[in-house]
């Protein structure tokens, strides 16, 4: 009996993408598990139920992609442009996401877990009710977002551009909130929100009270 082809038994990973223009193509439930794509544009494509890690994708737009109910681990979008996405459901664990856009995108029940968002802007993003747990998000755009009930934990948001952003019943504690100003925020912005005392004292120090 021969003996196995060795690449059967550990298959190589797909050979990388560069340049291509993908439109209305159906990834349902594709283990993207290695995939690498670098200054793709992917229009109009249903990405539902997609899973897998180590994926890589650099300098890609992304405009009215379906990523509901995808749960990817370690999977990296750097520098990307996404447009009218859908990340309905969505788990992102671990992923990297440095550099990149978000535009008009929908976020309902978005659950983020670790991983890199530094420098990422979400310009008056709807981020209610989303999972923010453990997220590096280092000089992060989130002006005009709203973050309403939102559970923002463990979350690195130094040097966050945060004017204008709605907090109100969000769950901040354990995050970085030393580029929160309080003055610049009407009251109601932050009602009801949730920080632990060391987060509580940092704001009072940063108001001008002198905490005893």
């Amino acid at each position: 009996m021969p003996a196995p082809d060795p690449a059967s038994l550990h298959p190589e990973d797909p050979a990388p993408v560069t340049g291509e223009t993908l439109r209305g193509d159906d990834w349902y439930g594709r283990d993207l598990t290695g995939l690498t794509y670098t200054a793709c544009d992917f229009y109009d494509t249903d990405w539902t139920e997609t899973t897998g890690s180590g994926a890589r994708f650099d300098r890609c737009t992304f405009s009215g992609v379906r990523f509901n109910v995808s749960h990817l681990t370690a999977t990296a979008f750097t520098h990307c442009e996404f447009r009218r996405c859908s990340f309905f459901d969505a788990r992102l664990d671990q992923c990297k996401a440095v550099g990149s856009t978000f535009d008009a995108c929908s976020f309902r029940l978005l659950k983020v877990t670790g991983g890199d968002w530094s420098f990422t802007s979400f310009p008056r993003a709807d981020l209610r009710k989303a999972v923010l747990d453990g997220v590096r998000m280092r000089e992060a755009d989130l002006r005009g977002a709203r973050l309403d009930e939102a559970e923002v934990t463990g979350t690195d948001l130094s040097g966050a551009l945060l004017a204008g952003v709605s907090l109100t019943g969000a769950d901040l504690r354990g995050s970085d909130l030393s580029a929160l100003d309080a003055h610049t925020l009407d009251r109601t912005a932050l009602a009801g929100a949730r920080i632990d005392p060391a987060q509580a004292v940092g704001i009072a120090v940063a108001m001008g009270f002198e905490v005893a």
